[in-house]
């Protein structure tokens, strides 16, 4: 429970409507209390963190002018939402955020009234907030809808799109966009549209004067307000070097300080009562009230539990290489290697494991912000002429580029590998970050190569072997580390499409596809079972499997993925064509989206632990349970 003498007005705080009880001059207050809460609980908790910091003021003032949830309030991103959650109800839990059937880490629908549009991806935000306009002009219900983009969200196509929809609509849409300008993503935001945005940030002249004739003209009817608004294109093309959001139709209003409560319950008084679409840019700090998140954003942007009044403190010892570790050193070793190596991320830098190759290799690292269906098919016109591109990408990510990876890449046959991280189960992010669908929607892909590592090492060896083939290929792998293999200095290929027998046993054989391999292997020894490391997806060891099912009286398959059209149904697939009525369990993914909990709860829950397989195992053929008792006494 809150600390009421700490905390004496956010502890009465249990909905927006007790906020906008109180006066106006409460609303900095307000805003220092849930600043400081914030930072006490992620202490405690973990989860993401400097983005909250910078919208606590904007998160303050929205609900308190505008009547949530009638209201509309939509969130980009997600990482900013913890204020959020601490205001609409969840403040007593909000310490249980991203643990097992504590506060989801992003908005969702399911969790609260107040969470309008469930994300976790980026960019969404004015698409939603505009369908939704427009569905409530439909029915008259006069509701408000607002937009919060930021964490470098803007810089992706479909933010875009819906501005473009948005601002070329007859009759005009009654949509507020606030762009929150914090000059960050993750890492540092890149590309042209952040340097226009500093630009612009930095033109105060054109602001003083803008909002002085506001005051001075009066009614926006009134002729003489009327020709200055026609004159008001010309004076910001002497100021800044693009108009580009008023070009597109709305409404610009700002830059204005987005820490300072005064100014944010002024500028929003006002757009709240104006028709049509509007964007107000504010700018704020990542990290804002905290020092150590103002001074090292990056470090800061998602944080374990800590101790504020310390900060947080780096693991002594030596650290057990993680597979995007293994990925980093592999990509800075080959590129070592083949000049022709270039390396793309879309904004994921640190997560992908490219910090030390954009150090090392700065004109060969190409970050291109959140733009995911870009950087595809820029490396698709990169192996055109001969590069050997590498997409780094999270597998949750990469469905954001599918149809390029289709069209741009696969059709044509091009040399693209592409590093997907995240494979599988990811964990306390949720369902929007889980990657269970990947080896499905990439098995079904014409002229792919589909691999998956069963430990650090084979990672290594698979992306040497992907980066060799002559055609699209991908190593999917998980978050986090593996069974600990130590990792070989060499870039050593394996022959494409063979998998490892990894144990002889007898009646049943685990195939078993990446980061399963070392629960089968456990259960294939405690049951006298053959145990195969697949490697491949596609294409999968053919001869292997026929001869395995002429050997045994069955086969498990077994896969971090959902099991509708995964690994385990082209084994199914292949020994249907064969005329194989050979039983055959499979084991993987259930048809529904995870929640969010730890890694190791939700491999329990779907039956892919140790235990899980085991007992799904005995289920189907029960005469194995002898086996494994005369095991265990021997």
């Amino acid at each position: 429970m809150i600390d009421a003498a700490r905390y004496p007005l956010l502890s009465k705080i249990d909905r927006p409507a007790d906020l906008r009880a109180l006066p106006e001059t409460e609303v900095r207050a307000v805003a220092d209390e849930l600043r400081a809460y914030l930072i006490e609980s992620v202490g405690k908790s973990g989860g993401h963190f400097g983005a909250g910091l910078g919208v606590v003021e904007l998160t303050t003032v929205l609900h308190y002018l505008f009547d949530t949830p009638s209201d509309r309030l939509v969130w980009d991103v997600g990482h900013q939402c913890y204020p959020h959650k601490i205001l609409t109800g969840r403040r007593d839990a909000i310490h249980t955020v991203k643990q097992k059937g504590g506060v989801a880490p992003f908005p969702k629908r399911d969790e609260s009234d107040y969470d309008s549009f469930g994300v976790g991806h980026s960019s969404t935000s004015i698409s939603a907030a505009l369908g939704m306009a427009i569905a409530s002009a439909q029915t008259g219900s006069g509701r408000k809808v607002v937009a919060v983009i930021g964490d470098g969200a803007m810089t992706a196509g479909m933010a875009w799109e819906a501005l473009g929809h948005a601002g070329g609509m007859e009759p005009d849409p009654n949509l507020l966009v606030i762009l929150n300008d914090n000059r960050m993503s993750i890492s540092e935001a890149v590309g042209g549209l952040t340097k226009m945005l500093g630009r612009m940030s930095g033109n105060r002249t054109l602001n003083a004067i803008r909002e002085g004739g506001k005051k001075l003209l009066g009614d926006k009817h009134n002729p003489p307000a009327r020709f200055v608004k026609r004159w008001e294109e010309h004076w910001k093309g002497m100021f800044v070097p693009s108009t580009l959001f008023e070009q597109m139709g709305f409404h610009y209003t700002g830059p204005i300080d987005g820490h300072d409560t005064a100014a944010l319950l002024d500028t929003l008084k006002t757009l709240k009562g104006l028709k049509g679409p509007q964007l107000l840019h504010i700018i704020t700090t990542k990290g804002k009230g905290y020092d150590l998140a103002e001074g090292d954003q990056i470090g800061y942007h998602a944080v374990a539990p800590f101790d504020p009044s310390v900060g947080v403190i780096g693991k002594a010892g030596a650290k057990k290489p993680t597979y995007t570790d293994v990925f980093g050193d592999w990509l800075c070793d080959m590129a070592a290697a083949d000049p022709k190596l270039l390396g793309i991320t879309p904004a994921m830098r640190e997560g992908s494991g490219l910090v030390r190759f954009s150090q090392e290799y700065p004109q060969r690292y190409f970050d291109v912000a959140i733009a995911e269906q870009h950087a595809i098919t820029l490396a698709a016109g990169m192996a055109c002429e001969g590069a050997k591109p590498v997409v780094a990408i999270y597998a949750s990510f990469l469905q954001r580029g599918y149809d390029q990876l289709v069209h741009d890449v696969a059709i044509q046959q091009l040399d693209v590998l592409f590093a997907i991280d995240r494979g599988g189960v990811v964990g306390p992010d949720g369902a929007t970050h889980a990657g269970n669908l990947d080896l499905s929607f990439l098995r079904c892909v014409p002229n792919m190569v589909v691999m998956a590592p069963a430990d650090e090492n084979e990672c290594r060896q698979l992306l040497s072997t992907g980066f060799h083939y002559n055609g699209p290929a991908a190593v999917r792998y998980p978050r986090g580390t593996g069974p600990g293999v130590a990792v070989q200095s060499t870039l050593d290929t394996l022959p494409i499409g063979k998998a490892q027998l990894r144990r002889q046993g007898s009646r049943i054989a685990l195939l078993a596809f990446g980061a399963i391999v070392p629960a089968a292997e456990q259960v294939a020894a405690e049951l006298g079972l053959t145990v195969v490391n697949m490697r491949f997806v596609k294409p999968l060891d053919r001869a292997l499997i026929l001869e395995l099912s002429k050997t045994h009286a069955g086969l498990v398959t077994l896969e971090d993925n959902v099991v509708a059209g995964g690994a385990g149904s082209g084994v199914a697939e292949l020994l249907a064509a064969e005329g194989s009525n050979l039983p055959i369990l499979h084991l993987g993914l259930p048809d529904a989206f995870q929640h969010h909990a730890s890694r190791e709860d939700l491999l329990a829950e779907a039956g892919l632990d140790v235990a899980g397989i085991r007992a799904a195992v005995l289920q189907r053929w029960p005469h194995l349970t002898q086996t494994a008792g005369a095991a265990r006494s021997a």
